[in-house]
């Protein structure tokens, strides 16, 4: 059998588990009782919104960054990690870095939300705005590589980034081993991929959906023409779901092909429900993109009767202006 493409095992998972270990942390798995009563089956939460950057990627880019420093010892990061993000792959990547002495700059479109970018600054991290996508944000990054030898850490299209986010299918396989289905958002992949990937060698017949933007969904678009494709970024309440997936994607496209059952598109009005349900009856403030699981099944009836389903909250970065714009899509 040949090698997958994208090079991510269980094994490099329960690497990437160690490297983190100390940075990011073990997220509670909770029964929702509402929704559980709603769609007549057990509805579990993941609290990636637990990290103490608020988000998952908190455990790929500790992982890469620790794995860098392994292979190749510390002074290859001398002239510092630099990174495109829409804002929380930015902020974990500075969280890493700064936990280790080690300077980061972070390259944000203008679509990045404020909060987003403040939160990135109060770590320490250089920000520097740049275009009104990260593919443009990421002509920057690609600048500083050439010009200062910094070492790019990328927001999902690497092993190590996918592998780290594979931990929460660890511990989605340690608390619930009996899962029928796990429902991700989905944008560059490494979220999906990952979790897919150390779910599917566990548990092969749980089933991994994929939740995207209509509008704007780069991986979908890219699974369907079989080949990376660029697409038109637009602003969403799921902001965390905008980028595309780089037309020399190397990792990610072939390990969501390979991982993932089926998929939903949602609106921004399922969208602004799902986030202000889960205000409401789960007391807890999650971003558009931590939202979607939700939204999509809601939206789209997707038949989970009898299911344990696992929903992954993936963060809590959204401004208040943000959940504003939500509720009052819900008024209309």
């Amino acid at each position: 059998m040949s090698q997958p493409q994208h090079d991510v095992s269980l094994a490099s998972v329960y690497q990437a588990r160690r490297r983190i270990a100390g940075q990011a942390v073990r997220t509670p798995l909770v029964r929702s009782h509402a929704l559980s009563e709603r769609f007549d089956a057990e509805i579990l939460l993941k609290l990636e919104t637990q990290q103490p950057t608020g988000a998952f990627k908190l455990r790929g880019a500790a992982n890469m960054i620790a794995a860098l420093i392994e292979r190749h010892g510390r002074d290859a990061l001398e002239a510092g990690v630099v990174t495109a993000s829409t804002g929380n792959h930015g902020r974990a990547v500075a969280f890493a870095a700064s936990r280790l002495g080690i300077a980061a700059t972070i390259c944000l479109s203008r679509l990045v939300p404020a909060n987003k970018v403040a939160a990135i600054e109060a770590l320490g991290a250089e920000v520097r705005r740049v275009g009104e996508s990260q593919d443009e944000a990421f002509g920057e990054v690609e600048r500083l590589v050439s010009e200062r030898g910094m070492t790019l850490i990328p927001p999902f299209d690497d092993p190590l980034i996918a592998a780290g986010q594979g931990t929460i299918g660890l511990e989605l396989m340690e608390d619930a081993p009996d899962l029928d289905r796990v429902i991700v958002g989905l944008s560059g992949g490494g979220l999906l991929g990952g979790i897919g990937a150390a779910v599917k060698a566990i548990r092969p017949e749980t089933r991994i959906t994929g939740v995207s933007l209509t509008h704007g969904a780069a991986m979908w678009e890219s699974l369907q023409a079989e080949r990376p494709v660029a697409v038109e970024e637009v602003a969403s309440l799921a902001d965390s779901l905008g980028g595309g997936i780089g037309l020399d994607n190397r990792c990610t496209l072939s390990l969501v092909r390979e991982v993932m059952d089926d998929h939903y598109q949602v609106s921004e009005v399922a969208i602004a429900h799902a986030m202000v349900d889960i205000l409401e009856h789960e007391k807890l403030l999650v971003e558009g993109a931590a939202a979607v699981g939700l939204a999509a099944l809601a939206e789209h009836g997707i038949q989970v009767r009898g299911q344990r389903v696992a929903l992954i909250l993936s963060g809590n970065g959204v401004a208040l202006e943000t959940l504003d714009r939500a509720r009052a899509m819900c008024r209309r």
